[in-house]
């Protein structure tokens, strides 16, 4: 028989193959279905005569011996019919209503199917070979039929090989086909802490913000009480008109106080570093007066030292420090995932480095030393390299000792020293070579600055933050009422002491409320708009107060809403966490720091954002996401 044009098992469903199949069942189901085909055995000249009695292929019957010239028996090429291209190690996936796959390997089929052959065999006995044959054939007519009746397209892989691993996990439908419950991510009901100072939040919900503003007297007098006395009402999970909802406009004004020192009506004070533009053209009577200096500076001490003892008391949870250099961030006992009070300052300078140095305070850089264990992690993956090549160059210094003693070998031995000696100013290799006097010696200033180079290099920088932990934070609270450059004393800012934030009330401090604004806008979805509710919040938003606002939010707008924050620079690397970081610092009770119980909570986590800032916050159906 010739052989099929065109035909080759290692073909992956080429479009003659596809196309001779589907001819080939045509012609056999016309086989099975007509008189003719189950007589077509016994006259094969009739069957291949006849289009419409065409014989299936392996294995076919065997051709009659009287065709034969030479006798003996012949049968059809098996390999002719694209059905015995079916390997025994593919694995049908059925997939079921339920969307569960079903993997069945062929291999167990074939070895049922001997296993029962095996068994016919025995109770036929001695039958004769012909009968057995005959029977042969129509066990493989049945095979195609049944074939048939899979739910397998034209278009299937039946040509194709997989591999003899099991199939470990069912194939997922598509997300369509899922229920929304069974899709549903786990439901966050935290984003991360955020120590970092906010001078603006932009809040979009397609809900009504109008409830957040033009309070009534009685509401923002019930909301600042509530905040002196520490008092915090419940509320709903669903607020349905949050306009009349009283508790929740008291608690929104509540969430806004913040307490600040010196307040100046005509100055904003803050943010203070690169702000001198804000404070031009504006009257400033203590430039030019010393005497009202050293007032303006007395006081700011006494509300500095009443901050920090309220720190330790465990009476204020943190506040923030913030000259026209650096910002200070000083956190209360395990705030932040820390045991003991820490203090963060950022942005430094050497100059500042060394001054807290020689005062005796004791801090660490954590993002240096961050950045130098990823450097030693990545210099132990090379250790066992570099021991071999160690114990090389042992071998081949005792090869050459001889040699290395006799010759100028001492020299060599000894040029790593004199490189140290060459840090520390000696050039006595000049005078060897005799050009001393015809090269300029660098000063022992550049050579110390060539050798502080990378310690200059980080003023200024986020990786400049320092944290000084424990009872050196009050080292550094005497350094800063005694520090001279803690004060600028030029420009516009000139003779103003640092501005001191807190969420809770200490000496000298002015309460302040941050301004709150709604706007309805028209936002383009598609082809249509849709109407947006904003609510934009202004001023030195503390981590404690851009908690208590979203957690009034969540109940108002139904757990819809989102949130755009903007940071002020240097205090972004503010998330950044200490070298002793302690986890048993939430056994420290924090009940009386004058905050809400969840927002103490939150943060007490450890900080997990590091040198980055949180720039969005959205919470769609009471679980959040955000950026960072």
């Amino acid at each position: 028989m010739s052989e099929q044009a065109g035909y080759s098992p290692n073909f992956k469903r080429p479009a003659e193959i596809m196309r001779m199949r589907r001819k080939r069942t045509r012609s056999d189901a016309s086989v099975f279905s007509s008189p003719s085909g189950q007589g077509s055995t016994s006259s094969p000249r009739q069957s291949e005569s006849s289009p419409a009695c065409v014989r299936p292929f392996s294995p076919g019957p065997l051709l009659s011996p009287q065709s034969r010239s030479g006798g003996g028996l012949k049968r059809r090429n098996p390999f002719a019919n694209i059905e015995n291209t079916f390997s025994p190690k593919k694995k049908l996936i059925i997939y079921n209503d339920d969307g569960n796959a079903e993997a069945v390997s062929q291999i167990n089929k074939l070895t049922e199917r001997e296993g029962e052959e095996e068994t016919q065999k025995q109770d036929r006995g001695a039958l004769p070979f012909s009968a057995r044959l005959t029977e042969v054939e129509q066990k493989e007519r049945r095979d195609v039929s049944s074939k048939k009746s899979l739910t397998f397209s034209e278009d299937d892989s039946l040509f194709e090989e997989e591999e003899e691993e099991d199939v470990k996990a069912p194939l997922l439908k598509s997300p369509q086909s899922i229920t929304p419950a069974s899709i549903a991510p786990p439901v966050c009901t935290q984003y991360p802490t955020d120590w970092s100072l906010k001078t603006r939040v932009l809040f979009t919900s397609p809900l009504p913000l109008s409830w957040a503003e033009h309070p009534k007297a009685q509401e923002e007098a019930v909301g600042l009480s509530q905040h002196c006395r520490a008092h915090y009402s419940t509320l709903p999970h669903s607020i349905q008109d949050p306009r009349s909802c009283s508790e929740l406009r008291c608690a929104f004004q509540q969430s806004l106080v913040y307490w600040q020192h010196p307040s100046l009506p005509w100055l904003s004070l803050f943010p203070r570093i690169n702000a001198e533009r804000s404070f031009n053209g504006k009257s400033t009577p203590w430039a030019q007066d010393a005497a009202l200096q050293k007032s303006l500076m007395s006081e700011w001490s006494v509300s500095l030292s009443s901050l920090y003892g309220l720190l330790k008391a465990r009476l204020c949870p943190y506040f923030y420090l913030c000259s026209y250099q650096f910002t200070v961030l000083f956190r209360a006992a395990s705030l932040g995932g820390s045991g003991s009070i820490t203090a963060l300052i950022s942005p430094t300078t050497r100059g500042l480095r060394e001054a807290m140095k020689a005062e005796g305070i004791e801090f660490s850089l954590p993002l240096v030393d961050e950045r130098r264990k990823s450097r030693e992690q990545n210099l132990t993956a090379h250790q066992k390299v570099g021991d071999e090549q160690m114990e090389k160059a042992q071998e081949c210094s005792e090869l050459k000792e001889g040699d290395s003693c006799q010759g100028g070998g001492e020299g060599e031995s000894c040029r790593y020293d004199n490189e140290d000696e060459d840090d520390d100013g000696s050039f006595s290799w000049l005078e060897e070579i005799g050009v001393q006097d015809k090269i300029k010696k660098p000063g022992s200033i550049m050579i110390q600055l060539r050798k502080e180079g990378h310690t200059v290099s980080l003023d200024h920088k986020p990786e400049s933050v320092v944290c000084v932990e424990g009872s050196h934070t009050f080292s550094l609270i005497n350094f800063l009422i005694n520090c001279k450059s803690l004060v600028a004393t030029a420009g516009s800012q000139a003779g103003l002491p640092p501005t001191l934030l807190a969420p809770v009330a200490f000496r000298g401090a002015a309460m302040q409320t941050l301004k709150a604004r709604s706007v309805n806008v028209k936002s383009q979805v598609g082809t249509t708009y849709q109407s947006i509710s904003s609510l934009e919040i202004t001023g030195p938003i503390l981590p404690s107060s851009l908690h208590a606002v979203t957690t009034l939010l969540r109940p108002a707008q139904k757990g819809n809403f989102s949130a755009t924050l903007y940071t002020h620079a240097p205090t972004a690397v503010m998330n950044t966490h200490g070298n002793k970081q302690q986890c048993a610092g939430g056994s420290v009770d924090l009940s009386s720091c004058g905050l809400h119980p969840t927002s103490v909570q939150q943060l007490k986590q450890p900080p997990s954002l590091g040198k980055t800032a949180l720039t969005h916050i959205n919470m769609n159906n009471y679980s959040y996401t955000w950026k960072n």
